[in-house]
């Protein structure tokens, strides 16, 4: 598990290689991934925004933006967990994944970043 914690939002997360998607003779390979988020601040917050960098090692970098997060733009109370599942393909069997999410604090309305991070997406084989 990877983990970070960037103005009170704690970000965890873990990837798993999927074999019944992947297909190894056709060069691809899925991964899901799951993450959590906390909030450890006194205020509540809201998930406005995504940002990831998808990194495969034999294809050009992606860059994935969008709303919210599995089509929900959650709001988090003060200690509350948030968590959701995706999944992201890939060319090769080696690759990672990091971004960040854009919250917005719930009574001032300002807008921080907050970092997702770096986490590995490595087809098991690969690692013997």
């Amino acid at each position: 598990m990877k983990t970070a914690i960037t103005e009170g939002i704690k970000i965890s997360v873990v990837s798993k290689f999927r074999p019944e998607l992947s297909r190894l003779d056709g060069n691809l390979f899925y991964f899901d991934y799951r993450v959590s988020i906390e909030n450890r601040n006194s205020f509540a917050v809201q998930l406005m925004r995504r940002e990831w960098f998808i990194y495969d090692s034999l294809d050009t970098p992606r860059y994935v933006s969008g709303e919210g997060v599995v089509g929900q733009q959650p709001v988090l109370e003060p200690g509350e967990i948030y968590s959701y599942a995706s999944g992201c393909d890939l060319n090769s069997e080696i690759g990672y994944m990091t971004g960040h999410y854009t919250f917005r604090h719930m009574v001032s309305e300002a807008e921080f970043a907050v970092l997702i991070p770096k986490f590995e997406l490595i087809f098991p084989a690969r690692l013997n």
